[in-house]
């Protein structure tokens, strides 16, 4: 998959030289052409579904290739040390937002969908659900493509960006928090990280949600896709005790019977994200449509983590895309030349990425596919002989 990702353009996946071919197919057809035992299509499907919150049959292989590569490959993103899921905020990510809110200082409107935004005059009117009315030089939309629907546009979208929002939907996931009275799974050596592949599972995947400093002792598990549409019609209640007795199972441990507490959120259920943790692109759509996703309609702009070039669909990729979106706009106004549109992000200095080491065996390690190559290659040669041993005998290869 990373080879497959290096020929894959981060700005432009539908320009990769066999971006058709891949489009075509779902990331079930490539990994049952690639993977060739059960336990790795198994393990396959559980990547999937874990980084995307969908199931392979649902997926262009080729955004998902993309998707990957902008993760930083196959290991970074699958990683929680020097990876996707290392690092998290003390006090909570959720401060972000509650700083920038104090620093704009009463502009931020919550509660304020937006139903229509008409761009026919001189500047651009967006009313929202309770009839305010704001104007402006320009506006950036930074939800998921497919919220866009519910937005009337005065001019109409074009049939482009009309189709593209009518077909990426969003992943499914319900994130569980379950609370102790204490890490039992330290006093295990466990670090509290699970990958469970078991049909009857609701919990596919899990990480230690204490606090940096120990306490409110917590482990974060994700009911992912099918499962998450399976279990959404069981109680809260329902859902608490099949993951208590799952991580009873597989720790061997009575104590994760008993949590202290349980908090659960189903993002299926938001209105106003429709899913959870980004839009995918089914087959064939990245391909025919997928290059609308960032073009500006006039003063609309477009932002959102779907846009990014860099970790799309986390918090990372929506930064990146928040910035790109606002240059353009600085851009328009004569303020930046066209070059600075696409700075890249500086390297953090507190959480710097380290390269991804890999073994020797890891580098060497023959493939299957490669093994057959070798031995088709020496089958030939072996053929090749036995016909002229044959040939010699029969005397129709002269002697000398």
């Amino acid at each position: 998959m990373n080879e497959m990702g290096k020929e894959i353009p981060a700005d432009a996946p539908w320009a990769a030289p066999h971006a058709a071919e891949w489009d075509k197919m779902t990331m079930k057809e490539l990994t049952d052409k690639i993977c060739w035992t059960k336990t790795a299509r198994e393990f396959a499907t559980l990547f999937v579904n874990i980084n995307v919150t969908s199931e392979p049959h649902e997926v262009s292989a080729l955004w998902f290739l993309w998707y990957v590569k902008l993760c930083g490959g196959t290991t970074r993103i699958f990683s929680v040390t020097n990876g996707g899921q290392e690092r998290k905020f003390v006090g909570g990510s959720g401060q972000i937002t509650e700083k920038i809110m104090e620093f704009l200082k009463g502009r931020v409107k919550l509660e304020s969908p937006v139903v229509r935004i008409d761009q026919s005059g001189d500047n651009v009117i967006v009313e929202t659900l309770n009839h305010e009315i704001y104007e402006g030089s320009y506006v950036i939309s930074a939800i998921p493509p497919g919220l866009t629907t519910k937005i009337h546009f005065n001019p109409e979208l074009p049939s482009q960006r009309n189709q593209l929002i009518h077909r990426l939907p969003m992943g499914s996931v319900i994130k569980c928090m379950m609370y102790y009275k204490e890490a039992f799974w330290k006093k295990m050596d466990y670090c509290a990280c699970m990958f469970i592949e078991d049909e009857e599972a609701p919990i596919s995947i899990t990480l230690d949600d204490s606090k940096p400093d120990g306490s409110v002792p917590a482990i974060i598990g994700f009911i992912l896709t099918r499962k998450a549409y399976r279990l959404a019609r069981v109680s809260k209640d329902e859902r608490k005790r099949k993951i208590c007795e799952l991580y009873a199972k597989v720790m061997g441990s009575e104590e994760a019977l008993y949590p202290v507490h349980y908090e659960e959120k189903n993002w299926s259920e938001e209105q106003y994200s429709g899913g959870c943790y980004t839009a995918y692109f089914p087959p064939g759509i990245m391909s025919q449509y997928g290059r609308t996703i960032r073009q500006h309609l006039g003063r609309i702009y477009f932002a959102g983590t779907e846009t990014a070039t860099q970790w799309s669909g986390y918090m990372e990729g929506a930064v990146q895309a928040g910035e790109r979106a606002a240059r353009e706009i600085l851009f328009e106004m004569g303020k930046i030349s066209k070059d600075e549109i696409w700075m890249p992000e500086p390297e953090s200095e507190d959480v710097p990425a380290w390269p991804i080491t890999t073994t020797f065996w890891e580098r060497n390690l023959p493939s299957v596919p490669g093994l057959l190559k070798l031995v088709g290659f020496s089958t030939f040669f072996t053929s090749v002989a036995a016909v002229g041993l044959f040939a010699y005998k029969k005397g129709l290869l002269a002697q000398n």
